[in-house]
């Protein structure tokens, strides 16, 4: 037999109303009891509320939740905007780090300038690079020294520690510096300990070649190279560089100068080298005559 459902919701329809006006009383009941201003009503809401809001926790931890996330998010953007101006500051930093390694070096240079010890005969004038024309053609800088200081062309010029190159062209306040490195400097070199002689040949490279070795086998990498002084072209005796050994086994002049920031350099006035004629003018002094002896003559009379 099929259930009338007619009845049933005509029961539900007053039941919902009814319910409706039951809750809507219970809230303006409360409205007026939290609005009106008595000392015994005060009481009564402070007793409700004691009894009420502590159970009603659960029902607080997402508005908790949400506070607390709110809280953390603008942590995080105060993070970010904090690690934002670190990286700035620490940009600023490696900014003056490098200028500060710059001055050492320059520093360094200029105090080597004045350590260098070298032929006291050996006179200098010390000048600012003003440019560098350097190419993949060409590979020279421009002094601030020329014919007014002295400058002749062919010395040789120095960043205090090593050979840079020569002066090549002479004007009235400037002068050109031809360095080792160029395709049309040839330089005449000894390498150290076995003394052996050689043309360093630019090359546009960092590490000019080695060419016309005397013998190859005696020279290995690490060993000192210094000007021969053969040609009259540089004094002998100034630091080129070491030795160095290229991937296919050609020997190279790894250059002591700091090609990467010549700022000074110095330009070494060159008297000339003294012609000697005489090899026993090496030993006896000036205006001692040379004893001549006869081995012969000295047997008979023993």
């Amino acid at each position: 037999m099929a259930k009338d459902r007619s009845q049933g919701e005509d029961y539900l329809g007053p039941l919902k109303r009814l319910l409706t006006g039951v809750i809507v009383l219970c809230l303006i009941g409360i409205f007026l009891v939290w609005r009106i201003d008595s000392p015994r009503v005060e009481r009564f809401r402070a007793q409700v509320v004691d009894k009420v809001v502590p159970s009603f926790d659960w029902a607080m931890a997402p508005v908790t939740g949400t506070v607390n996330l709110i809280h953390d998010f603008q942590s995080y953007q105060r993070i970010v905007d904090q690690n934002r101006e670190l990286r700035r500051e620490l940009q600023q930093m490696k900014a003056w780090k490098e200028a500060a390694l710059q001055l050492e070096q320059e520093n360094a240079r200029l105090l080597d300038l004045n350590k260098v010890r070298l032929d006291p005969r050996l006179t200098y004038v010390t000048g600012v690079v003003l440019a560098d024309s350097g190419s993949p053609f060409r590979q020279s800088v421009l002094l601030n020294v020329g014919a007014r200081d002295g400058i002749v062309d062919g010395w040789a010029t120095m960043d205090g520690i090593g050979l840079v190159g020569r002066i090549s062209g002479v004007g009235k306040n400037t002068s050109r510096v031809i360095l080792l490195t160029d395709t049309s400097s040839r330089i005449p070199v000894m390498i150290q300990p076995s003394d052996q002689h050689a043309m360093i040949a630019g090359d546009n490279t960092a590490a000019p070649p080695i060419t016309f070795l005397e013998d190859p086998d005696l020279v290995r990498p690490g060993d000192r190279v210094v000007s021969s002084g053969d040609g009259g072209v540089f004094p002998a005796g100034l630091l080129v560089g070491q030795v160095a050994q290229d991937p296919g086994g050609r020997m190279r002049v790894r250059l002591s100068a700091d090609y990467e920031r010549l700022e000074f350099l110095r330009v070494l006035r060159n008297p000339g080298t003294e012609a000697i004629t005489d090899a026993g003018a090496l030993i006896v002094p000036d205006g001692v005559p040379l004893a001549t002896a006869d081995p012969a003559k000295d047997a008979i009379n023993e």
